[in-house]
C-alpha cells in the first residue's frame, strides 16, 4: 500500500484557480464561470410522492438549484417519474437527481427520467468482500468488470442527456481501493478517478466528482488532491463541495464552512450542499449566505486573490515553532481574547487575555509582550522570543496570512503565530461564516498556534469565544467538547434521526473529547464513523445498532432503548463521567 499511497503525490502541485468545464443538468448548468450552485436532498420516503413534492418545493422556493432523492431500488426510481410530472404540472422545471447505492439498474432506471444521477463508486460495482490483497492482474480484472457494470448507464445518460455525479464517499471505499491506498484522500481521488477514465473511454464527459467526508481536514486534503490529479492528467471536471454529516446546529454549520469555503477560497467547487442534521429547507439560507462572499452584484462568480497552501497541501503537518510560554511547539492552538468569558462556564474562558500590551494566561502566571506581523515585516526581533500576532491587511484574509507566514518561513522565523480578525457584522451568521473560513483555512493546514476572534459591540464577548472553540473543533485543531457527527437523513432513513440525535446529545454532551456518531442507515454509517468512539445506526424500522469505534455491539435494538444502551456501553468501557 506504502507503495501505490506516495506514488500517488508524487511531482504534484496544486494549479492557479482551477477552471472547469460546463455541465448540464436540465436546465442548470454547472462549471466554467457559472455561479457556484445550491443544492439539497429530500428526507422523505421515495414512494410518497405528495411529501416528496412538497418538500421539493419547498427547497425550491428556498433558493434550492438541484433537488437530489434517494432512488434505493428500481421501483424506488420508476416512482421518480410520478415525483418529476407532480412538479412539473405544479410550475417547476428545477433537475433533480437520483442518489443510487448498490443498484446500477435503479441508476439506469431514473437516468431516464431525471437530470442528474449520483452514483457511489465504492459500492456501485465493487462488491463488499474480506479485505486482503489484490494482485495486479485480479486489480485490472476488476476495473474490467467495473467497466461492464458502468457502461450501460453511460449508455442510458448519453441517450437521455442525463448528468451524473460520481460521488465518493470515505466511508463506503471499496475493500480494492483499500487494499492499494488505504483510508485515504489518494484512495478517494483513485475511487473517483477510475469511473472517470471509463466514462473518458465512453467518450462521455457530462459529469460532475465529489470527495465527502465527515472530516473537514480529510474533505479538503482529498479534494486538492482530486484537482492536482485532474490538472496533472488534463481533466477538468465540474466538483461539487460539502462535508457530510457535518451534525446540526452552530457545530455543523461550522464544519461546512471550514470545509466548503476554504476550497472556495481557492477556487475550487461548481456545486454545494450543506448537509445538516435538520429540516433539509435550513440548509439553503447558509448555503446562500456561504457562497455569497464569492458572487458578484450581477449574481456571477468571483475568485478571492488566496494563495495557495503553504505547505503539501495533500496531508496535515504542522507548522514546526518554538515553544514559548504555552504557545506553539507541540502545544495545541490557544484561544486569545481582550476580555474575559462567562467566569460561570469554563469552556467559555479564554487561554490567554490581552492585557496592557502582553499577552496574560488566565490559568498562570506566565506573560509576554507580543511582536504584531508588521514589526517582524520591519525586522524588530530584538526583545526575544515572543508569539507573533498577524492581522489580514485588506478584505482577503486568508491571502494576507498565508503571505505573511510565507514571509515567516521564507526567513526562518519559527515563532508561534496567532491570527487575530475582527468583524463587524451585525449579523451572527456572516460573522459565523466569515470567521470559520479566515481561520478555519489556516488551521486544517497547521499552520498557527492560536486565534484571536473579535465581534462588533452586538454581539458578546462570549459568543466569540464559543466560536473561536468551535472553530478549533471543526477543524480538528483542539477539541473541547463532544463531538458529534451525524448524517443529513434522506428517504433511506427509517427513524426520526433529528429526534434521536438531540436523544443522544441530551444523555452525552458532557463527555468532553468524545466522538460519537448519528446515522441513519448503513450506506455509509459504520465507514464514516470509523474514527468515532461510539455510533447509533440505523438498522431498519424503528431499530438501531451501537457500535464501539467501527465494531457493531449491540444489533437491531428497538429505538426506544438505543440511548440507554449506548450509555451503558460507553460506561463499559469507562468513557462516562456524570454530569456536572
Amino acid at each position: 500500500m506504502e507503495t501505490f499511497y506516495s506514488s500517488y503525490y508524487k511531482g504534484l502541485e496544486m494549479p492557479g484557480h482551477f477552471v472547469s468545464r460546463e455541465v448540464q443538468a436540465g436546465s442548470v448548468t454547472i462549471g466554467g464561470k457559472q455561479p457556484v450552485r445550491i443544492q439539497s436532498m429530500t428526507n422523505t420516503n421515495t414512494f410518497d410522492t405528495v411529501s416528496t413534492v412538497a418538500q421539493t418545493i419547498a427547497l425550491i422556493k428556498a433558493g434550492c438549484e438541484l433537488v437530489r432523492i434517494t432512488a434505493p431500488t428500481v421501483k424506488a426510481a420508476r416512482n421518480l417519474y410520478n415525483i418529476k410530472n407532480e412538479l412539473r404540472l405544479k410550475g417547476y422545471q428545477t433537475p433533480l437527481i437520483a442518489d443510487i447505492h448498490f443498484q446500477p439498474k435503479a441508476a439506469e432506471t431514473a437516468a431516464e427520467i431525471v437530470e442528474k444521477v449520483r452514483i457511489n463508486p465504492g459500492n456501485y460495482a465493487d462488491k463488499k468482500k474480506k479485505p486482503g490483497a489484490y494482485s495486479d492482474t485480479a486489480y485490472d480484472l476488476e476495473l474490467i468488470r467495473i467497466a461492464e457494470r458502468f457502461q450501460p448507464l453511460l449508455k442510458v445518460c448519453q441517450f437521455n442527456g442525463t448528468a451524473i455525479r460520481i460521488g465518493v464517499n470515505q466511508g463506503s471505499l471499496s475493500n480494492r481501493i483499500m487494499s492499494r491506498y488505504g483510508d485515504t484522500p489518494a484512495g478517494m481521488v483513485e475511487s473517483a478517478l477510475e469511473f472517470a477514465r471509463i466514462c473518458e473511454d465512453f467518450s462521455f464527459h457530462n459529469f460532475v466528482i465529489s470527495m465527502k467526508s465527515s472530516n473537514v481536514r480529510l474533505m479538503i486534503q482529498a479534494t486538492r488532491l482530486l484537482i492536482a490529479r485532474m490538472t496533472a492528467t488534463k481533466m477538468n471536471y465540474p466538483v461539487h463541495l460539502g462535508v457530510t454529516e457535518a451534525g446540526d446546529g452552530e457545530d455543523g454549520r461550522i464544519k461546512s464552512a471550514i470545509g466548503i469555503g476554504t476550497l472556495l477560497e481557492e477556487g475550487i467547487g461548481d456545486t454545494i450542499r450543506v448537509s445538516l442534521t435538520e429540516d433539509p429547507v435550513n440548509e439553503i439560507p447558509f448555503a446562500k449566505k456561504l457562497i455569497s462572499f464569492y458572487t458578484d452584484s450581477n449574481g456571477l462568480r468571483t475568485l478571492p486573490p488566496a494563495m495557495p497552501p503553504l505547505k503539501n497541501p495533500f496531508t496535515y503537518q504542522k507548522r514546526d515553532t518554538l515553544k514559548v510560554g504555552d504557545i506553539g511547539g507541540d502545544r495545541h492552538p490557544v484561544v486569545v481574547a481582550s476580555t474575559h468569558g462567562n467566569e460561570a462556564d469554563i469552556s467559555l474562558k479564554p487561554d490567554y487575555i490581552f492585557d496592557k500590551k502582553v499577552l496574560r494566561a488566565v490559568t498562570a502566571s506566565f506573560h509576554t509582550r507580543i511582536y504584531w506581523v508588521k514589526d517582524i515585516f520591519q525586522g524588530d526581533l530584538a526583545d526575544g522570543e515572543r508569539p507573533i500576532v498577524i492581522e489580514p491587511g485588506s478584505d482577503a484574509p486568508v491571502s494576507d496570512f498565508r503571505n505573511a507566514i510565507d514571509f515567516l518561513n521564507h526567513h526562518n522565523i519559527m515563532l508561534p503565530v496567532i491570527l487575530k480578525s475582527h468583524y463587524s457584522f451585525s449579523d451572527p451568521v456572516d460573522f459565523l461564516i466569515r470567521a470559520s473560513i479566515d481561520l478555519g483555512s489556516l488551521l486544517v493546514d497547521g499552520d498557527c498556534d492560536g486565534i484571536w476572534l473579535g465581534a462588533s459591540d452586538s454581539m458578546s464577548p462570549e459568543y466569540a469565544l464559543q466560536m473561536a472553540f468551535g472553530i478549533l473543533q471543526a477543524s480538528g485543531a483542539r477539541i473541547t467538547r463532544t463531538e458529534f457527527i451525524a448524517c443529513p437523513s434522506c428517504g433511506r432513513t427509517k427513524f426520526n434521526i433529528l429526534e434521536a440525535l438531540q436523544k443522544v446529545k441530551a444523555a452525552t454532551n458532557h463527555l468532553k473529547g468524545l466522538k460519537i456518531a448519528v446515522m441513519g442507515c448503513i450506506v455509509n454509517g459504520p465507514g464514516e464513523m470509523a474514527d468515532a468512539d461510539y455510533g447509533y445506526v440505523g438498522e431498519g424500522r424503528g431499530k438501531v445498532t451501537i457500535y464501539k469505534s467501527s465494531i457493531p455491539v449491540s444489533k437491531n435494538i428497538p429505538e426506544n432503548e438505543a440511548v440507554e444502551t449506548l450509555v451503558a456501553l460507553i460506561k463499559e468501557h469507562m468513557d462516562w463521567v456524570d454530569p456536572p
